[in-house]
């Protein structure tokens, strides 16, 4: 079987409206390793976008999933529930930053947890209006169309979006935007469009991830948590990508010291195994009435179980800590190249959530062609890369927390060799 035989199938079987970065169909995958139908090896730079932090098939997570089969597969909490369900949430609102009563909801996806939030938020707080950030990403739902601050590809071709939705600019001083800038648009926002009292949250992502791997600046953060509470609203931390050992901690919001009202998870959660999680202030999460949240395979038992797993394995193998490493050695390493590449603008990002962005040569002109065709050599020589930002001309790296050292090392060659070669061509 080809992967050429395949994608000719796919192009008749499957909507476009499904993107792919590759062209490259899975056999088997190990830790960061993947092997295609045509028995070719990849390193997985991606980890299927920041989901197996602790690598394809951990042995622990697989033991914990078979250890569940063997007892059963779905019953529906809602209908007759199981108690690795309330495990798993007394573990997430023991985990998730805040000193004071939390309680957890499961759902499916990282929109779903979204959605649920501001549901959540909605029914606490008796108000409608969301306020999101330019460059943020929150899903493909129509809420999570929304509240993501970016048209092509997400909203581009289905109409008219939810309603009662603002952005604000997301303050990134390389692109010429401060946080002072940003505040003062919220708060001409509250002057021009909404009045705050009508707000119930403020959503952001503690670092952007489809929008660059930029970080919210510790100021503004700061401020959002004064604004809210000024005026009655609640703060959402979206650590869909950021979460679990990602950026050097369990969440990426403990950098910060400012504590969010709810806390949106999935991705890694579940090590491979779709599970999602809305976390927050008891009184709020009980907003709600009974019926109003779940879904009928909200918190499977098979997610459950894996995500109790991936909790162990960052715990016991210091995958926070291995993370700071990894990403501390790759920004080296891409340090060591701005010398002979001018292409390279800024190189940033917590933990091993690290990014690189292009630009032309001496000037502010994002260089989307360049991204790309690092991406492509890359690949070429058995990587997978992804790109990101709201120009495209940024190179994300999301390798699983537990790569082996020789793997890594064989990475960061390529990585190098590509960035070098594509320089070279450039000249």
């Amino acid at each position: 079987m080809k992967n050429s035989e395949i994608s000719a199938r796919k192009n008749e079987a499957i909507s476009r409206g499904v993107g792919m970065t590759t062209q490259v169909y899975a056999e088997r995958a190990e830790n960061a390793e993947i092997w295609d139908v045509e028995g070719r090896r990849y390193i997985d730079f991606a980890a299927g976008i920041a989901v197996v932090n602790t690598g394809h098939r951990h042995p622990k997570v697989i033991e914990a999933v078979k250890k569940q089969l063997d007892h059963f597969t779905h019953t529906c909490h809602q209908v007759v529930p199981y108690e690795n369900y309330v495990a798993l949430a007394e573990r997430l609102n023991r985990a998730v930053p805040g000193n004071f009563s939390k309680k957890t909801i499961f759902a499916t996806t990282g929109a779903e947890a979204v959605e649920n939030a501001v549901k959540i938020a909605r029914a606490a707080t008796g108000r409608s209006a969301v306020i999101a950030f330019t460059g943020g990403f929150h899903g493909r739902t129509f809420m999570g169309m929304a509240l993501t601050g970016k048209v092509v590809p997400y909203k581009i071709g289905f109409g008219q979006m939810m309603g009662d939705v603002f952005h604000v600019p997301f303050p990134i001083e390389l692109h010429g935007i401060d946080v002072e800038t940003s505040l003062d648009v919220l708060d001409k926002l509250f002057k021009a469009d909404v009045d705050p009292k009508r707000v119930a949250a403020i959503i952001i992502e503690p670092v952007q991830g489809e929008g660059g791997f930029y970080e919210v600046p510790k100021a503004l953060m700061t401020r959002l948590r004064e604004i809210c509470d000024e005026h009655g609203m609640l703060l959402i931390a979206d650590e869909v990508q950021t979460g679990f050992a990602r950026t050097g901690k369990l969440f990426a919001m403990e950098h910060y010291g400012v504590v969010p009202d709810l806390t949106t998870m999935a991705k890694g959660l579940g090590g491979g195994f779709p599970i999602s999680a809305v976390t927050g202030r008891a009184e709020i999460m009980d907003a709600p009435g009974p019926g109003g949240l779940g879904g009928t395979y909200a918190g499977s038992p098979i997610g459950v179980a894996a995500a109790h797993a991936v909790l162990d394995v960052i715990e016991e193998e210091d995958l926070c800590d291995r993370a700071q490493t990894l990403g501390n050695r790759l920004k080296q390493r891409l340090q060591s190249l701005r010398a002979d590449v001018p292409q390279i603008t800024d190189i940033r990002g917590p933990g091993f959530m690290v990014a690189v962005e292009f630009n032309l040569p001496g000037t502010k002109t994002p260089n989307a062609d360049f991204t790309n065709a690092i991406r492509v050599k890359a690949l070429e020589k058995g990587l997978i890369l992804l790109t990101c930002g709201i120009y495209g001309n940024v190179i994300r790296f999301l390798s699983p927390i537990t790569v082996p050292d020789a793997v890594f090392n064989e990475a960061l060659d390529i990585i190098e060799a590509s960035i070098r070669e594509c320089a070279e061509e450039a000249k």
